[in-house]
């Protein structure tokens, strides 16, 4: 009698057709609905992304600072939870919109968040250093004709004067008080590595650098890479003068460089 081609399936294993003997059907299902409850994490197709904002709005902070993130979505009808993530890991305690905490080294990382109407946001960057200064800005990325914003933020808040902001090294504003500078419209000459230094009583501290980019963009015709040259023209020269507008609330002293 000859083999037959096809051997018949034992009774206990017919569920199992087109399946490994170690995977039953039973275990791909399971599989493929874990699978499924981890798709939001990825992103939802069709969604808006979800907003992740900081309150106060600096990326960098020290530890003890206070900090609020906050997530800007609409919500599923009856289901008001928000889903935060750290670093890549969900956060299963926090389920409101708005997630506030006294900042410690552990806070460092990438923050994103869903609601049930919005796919994954887009990560935020917090910086948590420890140091004496500490500059700080909104965002690191900054399009071609918005604002930078920059702070040089002492620790536990101790009064700060004499007070200077570098670009790549070279001076770029300085004031007796005011420790916050601003250039009302960047462009890609404002790229560049930025730092402050102040007094502290009677001692002289720096911050750590920061990169900040402004992508360039390509002139269409000569009108278009005139009006960019004035613009960086009157960018500088609002620097210069500090009867500018945007040093009304504290004028430069320059007689101290």
């Amino acid at each position: 009698m000859g083999v037959p081609s096809v051997l018949p399936l034992p009774a206990a294993a017919s569920g199992q057709v087109g399946c490994p003997p170690c995977h039953p059907w039973g275990h791909l299902l399971l599989l493929c609905t874990a699978l499924l409850f981890l798709a939001p994490a990825a992103g939802t197709p069709g969604l808006p992304k979800a907003v992740v904002s900081l309150q106060p709005p600096w990326l960098q902070v020290f530890p003890e600072d206070n900090v609020t993130l906050s997530c800007q979505g609409a919500h599923s009808p009856g289901d008001n939870s928000t889903q935060w993530f750290h670093d890549g890991t969900a956060i299963p305690t926090q389920v409101q919109p708005s997630y506030s905490f006294r900042a410690s080294s552990n806070h460092s990382g990438d923050y994103r968040c869903q609601t049930g109407q919005t796919s994954l946001s887009d990560p935020v960057h917090l910086d948590v250093t420890s140091a004496w200064l500490l500059l700080q800005t909104p965002r690191l990325l900054v399009p071609q004709g918005s604002p930078i914003v920059l702070r040089c933020h002492s620790w536990k808040n101790w009064r700060l004067y004499k007070i200077q902001f570098f670009q790549d090294g070279r001076p770029k504003w300085f004031s007796y008080t005011n420790a916050s500078f601003s250039i009302p419209h960047a462009n890609a000459s404002h790229s560049g590595a930025y730092h402050c230094s102040g007094l502290l009583g009677q001692m002289q501290h720096t911050s750590q650098p920061v990169n900040i980019t402004v992508p360039a963009s390509i002139a269409k015709d000569t009108d278009t890479a005139a009006k960019a040259e004035v613009e960086n023209t009157i960018t500088y020269s609002l620097l210069l003068h500090p009867e500018a507008p945007e040093e009304d609330a504290a004028p430069s002293d320059y007689q101290n460089m």
